[in-house]
């Protein structure tokens, strides 16, 4: 639900001037100001390679539960500017994306 309603969350924040970080890129994408989260492409990839498995006979039950091991961190500069914050060099270093 929440995915589908990104556009509302972040124009939600952005009228409040909420700085909010988000958990998955797309928000990034659609203006929020940070988001970090699971790469939801590699997840999906992931979750095909089960659905293989279990198809071939595996047993769900028998299949290891696995964590994410890709994240995404984006920043949105223009999102910053707009609520006037400064985003420190040492973290637009550490994103996967600046979004300008």
């Amino acid at each position: 639900m929440f995915s589908s309603e990104r556009r509302r969350l972040v124009d939600l924040a952005a009228k409040n001037r909420l700085p909010a970080v988000f958990p998955f890129r797309e928000f990034g994408d659609a203006g929020g100001l940070m988001s970090y989260g699971p790469n939801l492409a590699d997840l999906l990839r992931r979750a095909a390679t089960y659905v293989d498995k279990i198809l071939k006979g595996a047993k769900p039950g028998d299949l290891p539960i696995e964590r994410p091991t890709k994240f995404d961190f984006v920043i949105n500069l223009k999102t910053a500017k707009a609520l006037g914050l400064t985003i420190p060099p040492s973290l637009l270093g550490r994103a996967d994306e600046v979004i300008q």
